[in-house]
């Protein structure tokens, strides 16, 4: 039991206002279950309660739909009028930043034979009392009236997200000997500094203590003056999840003739009537994440490397359901059922070409791109017993689909050799097409599967899929592409501009 709601008393439409907080990970699978029961009124304990319902999903349900609502079942799964929702919202993952732009007019001059040299430093006040330096600008020197360049800083590091913690900032005399003058100082909040953002500014007297208390004719010792604030928001995995970004799951299998012949026990694609192979393992094991990703549960399944019915001529991008017109299956039980009906009727033959299929998944990307939103995102899980032969054009096309929204997951089946297969996950160095054009972002995993063989399922999707939600937002933000709706839950969310 992770937590327990406040009780409600006689109410049969209870909103309970406890929060929950459970940590994400988008490449496990984390199941939950929710129980409402009935709480006598002089007791709190759950043994005299009355039980009036469950209901079991998976955390990726309930974010990717950002509001799950599912009948209560009764003992026995019988459903009765009841149901319960739930609502996600992300707490973290603030990393916003913030430009700042200052200067400075009629600061004290400190120096005897010239003006002073000014530099700013700006202070986070800590819960505890500590000061943290979290910027500190260039100094302008010979100048009482300094423009500091404009500068960049986490909304983190600058006030730990908090709008309303003081900031404390400091104007110094800059000297060679690094015994700098103290010309005076201010305080401020981060939303005291957001006053500069549609071309305002925001201007503070810069103080001396010591002057102020001695001089009685004392102003200040100089104006600081915040000439622009910028928020540049920077948008997390979940806040394109729940913008309603789908994630659209592509399978392609090689049934090329290394595998052996799938009568035969030895063969890597045998259907063992009690236990799955390695194909289906993994195939099982990504995909039953990737499925709470994408609402209508549709997945196209290709093959490559065979013979295929009625000419058998060796196709290296044929649909597993042989419907070309529509080579999506229901559910990733579709696409297992579709792999074993179209195995006795396939000629496994060679060689081991991956650019197609690349090059299809890429098509389907790219056409997503004209839409200049974040509805899709394209992940194609390939699965292979051996090196590949068309390795420069494998090369080619993955270059060309760093530049779109999709991520390339290779499980290595078997026992080949898959040092090449290496040099395709950019991790020990950038991949280049043969022509030398680097990819624009890392979107390749490759994994052999042996080093998951006696591991559980859930160990192998977790290490195809953890780099996902990076690949997912790195690909967004650097094309400036926002979610697409941009909801209630994120106006909620703290240091929205």
């Amino acid at each position: 039991q992770v937590d327990r709601t406040e009780v409600i008393r006689t109410c049969i439409n209870p909103v309970f206002s406890k929060l929950f907080t459970v940590d994400f990970y988008f490449e496990e699978v984390q199941r939950l279950r929710f129980e409402v029961h009935d709480i006598s009124s002089n007791h709190n304990g759950l043994k005299e309660a009355d039980f009036l319902g469950g209901m079991e999903c998976t955390l990726g349900q309930i974010v990717s739909q950002r509001k799950l609502s599912k009948s209560l079942l009764k003992q026995g799964n019988t459903a009765g009028k009841s149901s319960i929702t739930v609502i996600a919202e992300e707490l973290s993952g603030n990393d916003d930043y913030v430009e700042l732009s200052f200067s400075a007019r009629k600061l004290d001059d400190k120096d005897f034979f010239s003006k002073s040299d000014p530099f700013l430093e700006i202070f986070r006040m800590n819960d505890d009392a500590t000061q943290q330096l979290v910027h500190r600008t260039e100094v302008v020197m010979n100048n009482l009236n300094p423009a500091w360049k404009t500068f960049k800083v986490s909304v983190n590091s600058l006030c730990s997200g908090d709008q309303d913690r003081r900031l404390k900032c400091i104007v110094w005399d800059w000297d060679s000997n690094g015994k700098h003058d103290f010309i005076g100082e201010f305080s401020s909040t981060f939303k005291e500094m957001r006053g500069a953002m549609e071309g305002r500014q925001v201007q503070w007297e810069c103080i001396n203590p010591k002057y102020k208390a001695k001089k009685k004719n004392y102003k200040n010792s100089g104006i600081v003056i915040l000439n622009q604030c910028k928020i540049h928001k920077m948008h997390s995995f979940l806040d394109y999840i729940m913008g309603g970004c789908q994630i659209q799951f592509t399978v392609a299998i090689d049934f090329t003739a290394s595998n052996g012949d799938p009568r035969n026990s030895c063969s890597l694609h045998y259907i063992h009537p009690y236990q799955p192979n390695e194909y289906l393992k993994a195939l099982v094991a990504v995909g039953e994440i990737c499925q709470d990703y994408d609402s209508d549960k549709m997945f196209p399944a290709f093959g490559f490397g065979a013979r295929i019915p009625p000419e058998y001529k060796v196709s290296h991008d044929f649909a597993i359901n042989f419907n070309e017109d529509n080579p999506e299956c229901a559910g990733i039980q579709g696409v297992v059922e579709a792999y074993q009906s179209c195995l006795p009727k396939l000629q496994l033959y060679g060689p081991t070409n991956i650019a197609p299929i690349i090059q299809k998944v890429a098509k389907s990307a790219s056409e997503e791109t004209n839409t200049k939103e974040a509805s899709q995102y394209f992940i194609l899980l390939i699965l292979t017993d051996g090196v590949i032969t068309d390795m420069a054009d494998t090369r080619e096309a993955i270059v060309h689909a760093s530049h779109l929204p999709m991520s390339v997951i290779i499980v290595g089946v078997g026992n080949a050799d898959f040092s090449d297969m290496q040099m395709l996950d950019g991790d020990d160095g950038i991949l280049r097409s043969p022509k030398g054009e680097p990819v624009l972002r890392d979107i390749v995993q490759f994994v052999p599967f042996r080093n998951f063989k006696h591991a559980s399922p859930a160990a192998l999707a977790k290490s195809v899929l953890a780099e996902v939600p990076n690949q997912v937002v790195d690909y967004y933000n650097g094309k400036g592409i926002k979610p697409k709706c941009v909801s209630e839950y994120e106006s909620s969310r703290t240091l929205a501009p």
